[in-house]
């Protein structure tokens, strides 16, 4: 939240620490009173999964009706983003390519390991990957 509300103001302000901390938790009562708000709407229909259209009914029902449209821009925004993210690489991607044979490798260490500590035996240390030899 520091960062928000750094972020948010020209760079020649400063703001006190108790002004960050009174802006912080107007923000977690704000985020309290619309989950609390949401979560009635989302019961008045008989759900029992807040979803986005519970929320946005929950800041009409509280009069922020003025924020609505910004506020369905800005999930429209994650969702696109969250969409391309996944379409990057899987949850377990840590965005460095492996080539097939690195996969292989790295999934038979594992195996290894794996059975070792099944074993009860001690696991052998990674071997780092030896320049081939030119002599023959």
């Amino acid at each position: 939240m520091t960062k928000i509300i750094k972020e948010m103001l020209p760079p020649d302000v400063r703001v006190a620490r108790d002004a960050q901390d009174l802006l912080i938790e107007c923000c977690v009562e704000f985020i309290n009173l619309i989950s609390s708000e949401s979560n009635e709407v989302c019961n008045r229909v008989e759900k029992r999964t807040i979803a986005p259209e519970h929320v946005l009914k929950a800041l009409e029902v509280l009069g922020f009706g003025e924020y609505i449209e910004e506020v369905y821009a800005a999930y429209e925004q994650h969702k696109i983003e969250t969409m391309q993210d996944s379409l990057k690489g899987g949850k377990w991607s840590n965005g460095a390519e492996m080539t097939e044979e690195e996969a292989v490798a790295e999934q038979q260490r594992m195996f290894a390991e794996a059975r070792a500590r099944m074993n009860g035996g001690a696991v052998a240390p990674k071997q780092p990957d030896a320049e081939p030899s030119l002599e023959s």
